[in-house]
């Protein structure tokens, strides 16, 4: 992925890493549309922003739908999709009480960026040069033991985007996966003060200058979420594993 010159549709970018990754991918030269569920917001990010924006919310399929066309419509130069949107929970499975938020999680985590894609790759594939972003996460390598639903649908990410990858092989859509450790963002509570997670400004500057250094590259992968990414490779999984979930403020969630 080249880092600037593109037409870049990000979904869930009005919080967290979506919105500092369009923050700086407008920087860079890029022009940028961001979409979220709260229309009050999104204008006042427009306003203050200068992003197109188009309402949307992922967990509906009609409106993953209504969107990309708008989106289309509007910017038939589109290249670039970077399917953030995302939702983390904390389940007990030692009860009854945690199928809703896992059923809830698949549909936003898993179903919503498989629809994007299906909505988008058409006019993708028109496109001389373009890129689908995925974003899987450390937890789909290593897991954290509050978060299985979660960690599951991170895990089907990564596969996805490498199976993808092998069957658009040959035409102009290149698929790369960000693969984020723990940032400090609201995605869970107590996350943005958390000792442990990357700050966010700091995990968007190694981002991009990661993708700046390697644009043909198949993962962005910051420092921080290398001890998560390669356990196995490197025959300390056990131990990550262990260590991650000592750690972790949840751990005794």
């Amino acid at each position: 992925m080249n880092i600037s010159g593109n037409t870049v549709f990000i979904p869930g970018a009005t919080s967290g890493i979506g919105l500092a990754l369009a923050l700086r991918l407008q920087s860079a030269g890029n022009t940028v549309i961001i979409g979220g569920r709260r229309a009050e917001l999104l204008a006042r990010l427009a306003s203050e922003h200068g992003f197109g924006t188009v309402r949307i919310d992922t967990a509906d399929p009609e409106s993953i739908r209504t969107a990309a066309a708008e989106v289309v419509s509007s910017y038939p130069e589109l290249d670039v999709l970077i399917a953030m949107a995302g939702i983390m929970r904390v389940e007990d499975w030692r009860g009854d009480g945690f199928l809703a938020d896992a059923e809830e999680i698949v549909t936003t985590n898993l179903l919503g960026p498989i629809r994007l894609i299906a909505a988008l790759i058409e006019h993708l594939q028109s496109r001389p040069s373009a890129t689908i972003v995925t974003v899987s996460s450390g937890l789909a390598h290593t897991p954290l033991r509050v978060t299985p639903t979660y960690n599951a649908t991170k895990a089907a990410i990564h596969m996805l985007s490498e199976s993808i990858r092998l069957q658009l092989d040959g035409t102009s859509v290149s698929v790369l996966e960000l693969v984020p450790p723990a940032v400090a963002t609201e995605l869970m509570p107590g996350q943005s003060e958390s000792p442990f997670a990357m700050p966010l400004d700091d995990f968007v500057d190694e981002t991009m200058a990661l993708i700046a250094a390697q644009p043909d590259a198949h993962e962005i992968l910051v420092e921080n979420v290398k001890l998560l990414r390669f356990g196995e490779v490197r025959g300390d999984y056990a131990q990550t594993v262990a260590t991650l979930n000592r750690l972790d403020p949840h751990g005794d969630a």
